[in-house]
């Protein structure tokens, strides 16, 4: 098993050097992922010394927070199992050990490592702080129904396809009680182990403060609120059923395929069967959640021109892929989940096979981003000309440039700006089902709007020949 550490830093010229060195001596195979939160104290003077003892060095460019670092960082995680490890020297990696053991064993999915629940030594400080702990794991037992004897403490393991459902949205020390408000409501089997605790002082550097213990209790009232909710796979399973847009949302982009199609972020496969419905053409479908990867494999395994494969857009591509690289990459309202998605459209230019083709469906219109947007967890939405830019900036030469689903963007309006609908129901695919007639109408018309935009790019050896085109599809 992999365990995937990331280290947030900030300000830790002193230290960074030594917990590296101390992580690296846990015999446990594992990736070191450090995540800069704009260090001000010369600890960015260092890094060009220890990077081959890391496998990963990301910079902020502007101080955010800890947990802006720890979100980072969940999206460059290749193992099985992820931890937090502060840079201070506070928490000693050598019980990485016993925090693994029962996830090892197949009874948790999250460990906390608990500076209360354990015989082990502990410098003596701050009484107060001791006080706003015991207050705020409380706090947080009541509202989530834990018996947590340590919330906020770093030492957290968890299996890395549960972390990278979570969506952290604080930046500071509010990552603590969010995340374990989250993954109390999604049901996983949490355990805690006693750990050591060697804490310091203001004067040796710690940071979190009285403001940070009022933003938590705010946290905890904010997140544990109700049951977690997978907004996403409940509306993949809500449309799974809707073959006609599927349908006709295929139709428009299969006249650029070729004959090795990769699709990144397949889900449950609701488009497969369209991308494969040629037997010679070979399909790849791939996820970067292990639960829709089983899924995928389970559906299509009798398929014998559809392969499956795990694969996260923000990391390189494994032999699977690389072996024998796709002429055509398809991406059907993915890219706005990935906050790195510049980095998402420059790996899929390495994976095409030169001359090879990507495809993409986002969001369109950022003045339609609503509650339907942030439970599906949409970074953003975009702008034809931002869309454009991007595959630009990442190789691509543009060929083809269109908006798509008219009367889905008024429905979008009506259903989450004026509504404020938290997720697509089925009637509002009723209703979609209704107007397809009237959507192939519209669609003669190429209207300048649409719920999503869509771009089709080519790969090109001479990046500089590079160019914009917002020539419609051909019709379908």
């Amino acid at each position: 098993m992999k365990l995937s550490v990331i280290i947030p830093v900030y300000n830790e010229v002193h230290t960074l050097r030594t917990i590296i060195d101390r992580v690296r001596e846990v015999d446990i195979p594992k990736e070191i992922i450090l995540v800069d939160d704009y260090s001000m104290d010369g600890t960015r003077d260092i890094y060009a010394s220890i990077t081959h003892l890391v496998d990963k060095i990301v910079l902020h460019e502007v101080n955010q927070g800890k947990g802006a670092a720890i979100r980072t960082g969940i999206q460059h995680v290749s193992g099985d199992v992820v931890i937090i490890q502060d840079a201070d020297l506070e928490y000693d990696p050598q019980e990485y050990h016993i925090l693994i053991e029962p996830i090892l064993a197949g009874k948790a999915d999250v460990v906390y490592g608990s500076r209360f629940l354990t015989g082990k030594a502990h410098r003596v400080l701050y009484f107060w702080h001791m006080v706003g702990n015991k207050f705020l794991t409380l706090l947080s037992n009541m509202f989530t129904n834990l018996t947590l004897t340590d919330m906020e403490t770093c030492y957290k393991m968890v299996r890395a396809d549960i972390m990278k459902m979570v969506n952290i949205e604080q930046n500071r020390f509010g990552f603590e009680p969010e995340i374990t408000a989250k993954l109390a409501r999604l049901d996983v089997r949490i355990y805690e182990v006693g750990i050591s605790y060697d804490g310091r002082s203001y004067a040796e550097g710690k940071k979190i403060g009285w403001r940070d213990g009022v933003n938590a209790i705010w946290c905890i009232l904010k997140y544990s609120r109700g049951r977690y909710k997978d907004y996403g796979k409940e509306t993949l399973e809500t449309l799974k059923d809707f073959d006609a847009y599927a349908e006709w949302m295929l139709g428009k982009i299969t006249p650029f395929l070729g004959k090795r199609v990769m699709e990144v972020g397949s889900g449950i496969g609701n488009n497969v069967e369209h991308l494969a419905a040629n037997p010679d053409t070979e399909v790849l479908v791939t996820d970067y959640r292990e639960d829709y990867v089983e899924t995928l494999r389970k559906k299509f395994e009798s398929k014998p021109n559809v392969a499956v494969a795990q694969y996260n857009a923000v990391l390189p591509a494994g032999p699977e892929i690389l072996e024998n690289p796709p002429d055509s990459i398809v991406c059907l309202n993915v890219l706005e989940h990935i906050p790195e998605d510049e980095l998402a459209l420059s790996n899929f230019h390495q994976i095409l096979a030169p001359g090879g083709r990507l495809v993409v469906l986002v969001p369109a219109f950022q003045a339609l981003y609503c509650p339907l947007d942030e439970n599906l967890e949409h970074c953003r939405r975009y702008s034809l000309e931002e869309l454009q830019a991007k595959f630009v900036k990442a190789g691509f030469r543009l060929k083809h440039s269109f908006f798509f689903n008219p009367i889905g963007a008024l429905g979008w309006f009506v259903a989450g700006k004026i509504f404020r609908a938290r997720q697509i129901a089925s009637y509002h695919v009723s209703i979609q089902k209704f107007l397809m007639p009237l959507n192939h109408l519209l669609d003669k018309l190429n209207l300048p709007f649409g719920l999503s935009v869509v771009c089709i790019g080519e790969k090109v050896s001479d990046t500089t020949s590079t160019s914009s085109s917002t020539s419609p599809a051909p019709s379908a």
